[in-house]
């Protein structure tokens, strides 16, 4: 088991406390707890009240302190906020700053040096604040030496990584499961920025085979192929993957193999070659660099830290 708390505050969604609050609880190994250091009850965007018994002392029995949001990005937190948080960071507990909950963050200077992101509209103004830090609003989310942040929307991506990490991609495939949601999504935040065109039928084409492609990545899938069947021309093809995935067709195949690759290694006895041709890829060099690359760690590393017995 480890502890999660969640903060609230005085004016936020409730929705968005929902979020983590939700995914950590479908995990079935966590303890989730709500903190927070205004007075309760709280008042919500929705005009439903939160009691929260907790205060900033619960931060000190923490393995994950989530930040699910920020009121006012122009107010700096408090004091009191600050050395929670700190505290927390220093004993070696992991932070979490979702969409503008990296505002948090920064104002603690727990981002100082490190990579983040946060809400893409919000991104000018965060880089003017916090020159510090190592911002880039393309990302869904960061995972930065136990420091995460998320973009715009992207909390339930965010925290199922973070569940990913801690537990193995079995655990976090069954939370997501019952979310209803995506276990994994790659991509950057261009493929949420509001398009001006309708929806066309080059859309829909495109959803299918990105479907088919999820279900079979291993496959040998060709640009050009897929152009045709979706009755486009290679460029106008790319720049729809492009611009609904958010990442090259390249960059999308190979983080679907990778992702792959993870569930075999942490679900089977094949080794490592045999990983490699069932991910498809062309050899185990492919795989190792590949996945170092996008997993941070190397494939045998992730079997032995995630491999479930079998």
């Amino acid at each position: 088991m480890f502890t999660v708390v969640a903060l609230a505050f005085e004016g936020m969604s409730a929705l968005h406390l929902s979020i983590p609050c939700a995914v950590f609880a479908e995990a079935g190994r966590a303890r989730v707890m709500v903190a927070s250091s205004d007075p309760s009850p709280l008042s919500t965007t929705a005009g439903v009240g939160l009691t929260v018994t907790q205060g900033l002392a619960a931060l000190e029995a923490a393995d994950l302190v989530v930040v699910p949001t920020w009121v006012d990005v122009t107010r700096a937190p408090s004091a009191e906020l600050v050395a929670a948080l700190r505290a927390a960071r220093s004993r070696g507990a992991s932070v979490m700053g979702l969409c503008l909950g990296a505002y948090a963050l920064a104002g603690a200077g727990l981002l100082d040096g490190r990579e983040a992101t946060t809400h893409w509209a919000y991104a000018g103004d965060f880089a003017t604040r916090f020159p510090t830090v190592r911002l880039d609003a393309r990302r869904l989310y960061v995972e930065a030496d136990g420091v995460w942040t998320s973009a715009a929307r992207r909390r339930l991506d965010c925290c199922l990584a973070y569940l990913r990490a801690r537990l193995g991609g079995e655990a976090a495939n069954a939370a997501a499961r019952m979310l209803v949601a995506a276990p994994h999504r790659t991509g950057g935040q261009a493929q949420f920025i509001a398009r001006p065109t309708p929806a066309r039928r080059e859309d829909e084409r495109l959803a299918a085979l990105l479907d088919e492609m999820r279900a079979r990545p291993e496959a040998p899938w060709r640009l050009d192929a897929l152009a045709r069947r979706a009755g486009m021309s290679r460029r106008s093809f790319t720049r729809l993957f492009q611009a609904t995935t958010g990442e090259s067709f390249l960059q999308w195949l190979l983080a679907e193999r990778v992702r792959l690759a993870q569930t075999l290694l942490e679900t089977s006895r094949l080794p490592v070659e045999e990983v490699a041709s069932q991910a498809g890829f062309g050899s185990t060099a492919a795989l190792r660099a590949h996945f170092t690359r996008l997993a941070g760690t190397a494939p045998s590393m992730w079997r032995t830290q995630f491999r479930r017995a079998i």
